[in-house]
């Protein structure tokens, strides 16, 4: 059986707690009760080899919490992520972010910078030959290796943090929102690169973004996440063409539809609730056009539907 039968990513059941309360002294004196915030709760899906798996929701979702908690910059509160062993070792795993100035040393020449990752062991020379080589890959010059980051324009820094991702050989590219920064004839130059590389090198993305533009363009799969939960998730295709969840189908509303500028779109109904006082049941039971009396006491759980997606939702059915 070969390694792409299997995913890359299984995320099991993956919960993140914070704890939000006051001091201890403030809690004595006034008898508060320990607080906390679900950031991520119970989140399950799997990300095939070679394939871009997209997580999308509005800002506070839990998006960028679920990213560290993959790269296992922090710890869970339940669940698990499984990475699939390889030929060559353990899943390797590199983060590109959204800010390429505060993720790239400024003191450090860019050489230095995209070399830090590399396997350990390599010669100076080495090093340099493969610094210069993925500075070609990601559509830079070699010369630019002896350069600082106040050097570059934007995109061009974004291209670099892709190149010192490259360098670690990973198998796993976490991109959080890493095209926000940029303008958008930019943004659409780095997303053509990452595509490009997908192809060449085989790899595998977990992309981070609220812009459905970009991830129609970008995603094979797709997850979408309100308040920690994940609502609605399966084939970028489907779900753009017939998605089912109110919340998915109001987001989809925002994005310009030149053909159609006029179109009917689902209402959005009241603010995000708070995190630290969630509405019972269904979370987005206060916004939703579809709630019912189910909705505000019962949570729904993430179901398979025949058409190969999943949906957390009392109202929709097959």
């Amino acid at each position: 059986m070969s390694d792409a039968t299997f995913p890359l990513v299984s995320v099991q059941g993956l919960g993140r707690s914070f704890d939000v309360s006051a001091p201890a002294i403030q809690r004595l004196l006034t008898g508060a009760p320990r607080r906390s915030v679900r950031a991520v709760d119970d989140v399950n899906f799997d990300v095939d080899t070679g394939t871009t798996f997209a997580v999308v929701g509005e800002s506070g979702c839990g998006k960028s919490t679920l990213t560290r908690l993959i790269a296992g910059l922090d710890r869970p509160s339940e669940g698990a992520v499984r990475l699939r062993a390889r030929a060559g070792g353990p899943v390797r795993i590199q983060m590109v972010f959204q800010d390429p100035v505060g993720s790239l040393n400024a003191r450090w020449r860019i050489g230095r910078s995209i070399a830090e990752p590399m396997p350990k062991g390599l010669a100076a020379a080495q090093r340099q030959d493969r610094v210069a080589e993925l500075l070609t890959i990601v559509g830079l010059s070699p010369g630019d290796a002896a350069k600082y980051p106040h050097e570059f324009s934007g995109g061009q820094r974004q291209r670099i943090a892709i190149a010192r991702a490259l360098a670690g050989e990973s198998d796993l590219l976490l991109l959080d929102e890493p095209t926000s920064a940029l303008d958008v004839s930019v943004q659409a130059q780095v997303l053509n690169l990452l595509k490009d590389l997908q192809e060449r090198l085989g790899l595998t993305y977990l992309f981070i973004s609220h812009n459905l533009a970009v991830v129609r363009f970008m995603a094979d799969r797709l997850g979408i996440m309100y308040l920690g939960r994940m609502v609605e998730e399966g084939p970028a295709e489907l779900l753009f063409g017939a998605a089912a969840h109110p919340y998915t189908r109001q987001l989809i509303a925002t994005v310009p539809n030149v053909d159609s500028p006029q179109r009917d779109r689902d209402p959005v109904a009241f603010d995000i609730p708070s995190p630290m006082n969630m509405p019972p049941g269904c979370n987005f039971n206060p916004r939703c056009p579809l709630a019912m009396d189910i909705c505000r006491h019962e949570r729904p759980a993430l179901r398979e539907r025949s058409n190969g997606t999943r949906i957390a939702c009392h109202a929709v059915h097959d």
